[in-house]
């Protein structure tokens, strides 16, 4: 029997080996975003459609940007989105 040779590794190892350390962070990242997005709007009691509104885009814009598989959503869709429920956008480099 051949010993495993993810023994002693942990996730974040795997992850890096298997190349998908950046697709995974981005997608983790989003899905808190949207969720603290989702958290506020629920708080404001704001619908799809009046958040849309309150940030000058359209309904479908706003469902890319509450989806968590697409990552590619711009900063000021995400700014805009943030400032409509009262929040500031912060981005750090680590």
């Amino acid at each position: 029997m051949t010993a495993n040779p993810h023994t002693g590794s942990d996730f974040d190892d795997f992850l890096k080996e298997e190349g998908l350390e950046e697709d995974c962070s981005a997608v983790a990242l989003k899905r808190l975003r949207l969720r603290q997005l989702a958290e506020e709007m629920k708080r404001l009691s704001l619908t799809k459609t009046e958040m849309a509104a309150r940030m000058q885009t359209s309904r479908a814009q706003l469902d890319r940007l509450l989806d968590p598989e697409k990552t590619g959503v711009s900063l000021d869709t995400i700014q805009r989105a943030a400032s409509v429920v009262g929040r500031q956008l912060r981005i750090e480099l680590l």
